[in-house]
């Protein structure tokens, strides 16, 4: 009996994923003096765990994740300079659990197109993975 009241409170419970696939942003990120002036064109995917139970019974924007408030904090957050891949996704999965309570785990994959690597790379990529 235990067991089936358990797994009823995690039924009423609609846990989703909301995700946020290549945005692009242009920015100034890495160690070197001419990546600082010249810039990289760079692809984040994020990918955000929530309780959607409530936006999923009232249809209101109130009750759940805004995307537009995650794509927000993305662009915002890749527009401060940091040497590191990983500083800046790091800023990212920190604004995103402080500004965003019904987010419970937050994944982040950050690359940089073409990265100056001497050699024919694609692209560099980055994954930072913050649970509340």
């Amino acid at each position: 009996m235990l067991f089936k009241n358990i797994l009823c409170i995690f039924v009423e419970k609609l846990v989703g994923l909301i995700t946020l696939k290549n945005i692009k942003v242009y920015a100034y990120h890495g160690c070197l003096v001419e990546e600082k002036k010249i810039g990289s064109d760079y692809r984040i995917d994020l990918t955000v765990t929530a309780d959607l139970s409530a936006s999923a019974a009232s249809d209101q924007l109130a009750d759940t994740v805004d995307y537009v408030h995650l794509n927000h904090i993305v662009k915002e957050e890749m527009a401060i300079r940091s040497k590191l891949l990983e500083h800046a996704a790091e800023r990212i999965l920190q604004r995103i659990l402080k500004e965003l309570p019904l987010v419970t785990e937050a994944v982040v994959d950050v690359s940089k197109i073409n990265p100056p690597i001497g050699g024919n790379v694609e692209m560099v990529t980055i994954s930072r993975q913050k649970k509340r």
